[in-house]
Order: structure tokens, then sequence, then C-alpha cells
């Protein structure tokens, strides 16, 4: 299926390098990564993963439509 490319130019948009997340959700029975940890986004690849260094956990992507996260506003402490 993948992702049309107007949805990666909005992904990449919304979520350029260096923007603070949070996890909300991650379908991955393999992660020790819990929901609320914050990250900040490395790149959006050709396929819409958001890979992000999280905070105490190293980098993994966030899927695009199986995983969740949202943007950190800036000078917000959540």
């Amino acid at each position: 299926m993948g992702i049309s490319q107007e949805n990666l130019v909005k992904l990449r948009s919304t979520f350029p390098p260096g923007t603070r997340v949070k996890l909300l959700h991650m379908d991955d029975p393999y992660t020790k990564i819990p929901e609320g940890t914050l990250g900040t986004v490395r790149h959006v690849d050709d396929i819409g993963t958001i890979h992000v260094s999280w905070d105490g956990y190293g980098c993994l992507g966030v899927v695009y439509v199986e995983d969740a996260c949202q943007v950190i506003p800036s000078g917000s402490n959540d």
C-alpha cells in the first residue's frame, strides 16, 4: 500500500529534524520504550517512518499508520 507523496510531504513538514515529540503508541511487542517518552526527530524516510532519538532509549522509528507520536510545542515542558 505505502504512503502517498502528498502524505510524505505533510509528514516531513510536521516532523522536521530537531522536532521534539512524545510517543503516544508503538505497536512493537519487543520495544521497551514506554508511552509518554520524549524524543527528538532525526528524519522521516521515504516510506514515512519517523526516526526518533528517544530520551534514554536510543533510536527507533515511529511507523506510519501503525504507531503514533505528537509534536511537543516549543517551550512546553511536556
